[in-house]
């Protein structure tokens, strides 16, 4: 199964059924070492030792990506809200993109939704949406295949 995206003007949505508990979903989502395996997608790969969590609201994260063409970025993020583990929100300063990413328990895992709100002009394309349905079939198969070192929320098949 792989994400499935929509977008609406300047918002993006993207949904996909994960093969694990929430408490698994949420440790992948603010661990450092679990961010780095994910977040890139299958568009760039992410450093282990760029990635920083200070998970509060008005904490930041921050992680750097690599691009097969060696292109380099620095993304940052601030959390406006954190509600272990249903949901978080974040923004990215410079563009003022509000991401609010929501994992609801169902049948043999979790139901994850990221919606992006406020897209800034470049990221209102299909390759933005291919790039984001990227990162969660990336965080699929990174579940599959690790404990994030919550042994009360075991995988569940998919």
């Amino acid at each position: 199964m792989r994400a499935r995206t929509e977008r609406h003007g300047d918002e993006l949505i993207a949904r996909r059924h994960l093969p694990a508990a929430s408490g698994r979903v949420w440790a992948a989502f603010t661990s450092p070492a679990s961010i780095a395996a994910f977040w890139g997608g299958s568009h760039a790969s992410v450093p282990p030792d760029s990635v920083t969590v200070d998970l509060r609201p008005g904490g930041e994260f921050a992680l750097d990506t690599r691009a097969p063409d060696g292109r380099t970025g620095r993304l940052r993020f601030v959390y406006v809200s954190i509600d272990p583990p249903r949901e978080l929100v974040f923004d990215e300063p410079v563009t003022g993109l509000r991401t609010t990413v929501t994992l609801r328990p169902a049948s043999h895992g979790t139901e994850l939704t990221v919606h992006q709100r406020k897209l800034p002009p470049e990221l209102r394309s299909e390759q933005a949406a291919d790039g984001l349905a990227s990162i969660l079939d990336a965080l699929a198969v990174h579940l599959r295949h690790h404990d994030d070192g919550d042994p009360s929320a075991p995988s569940n098949p998919a």
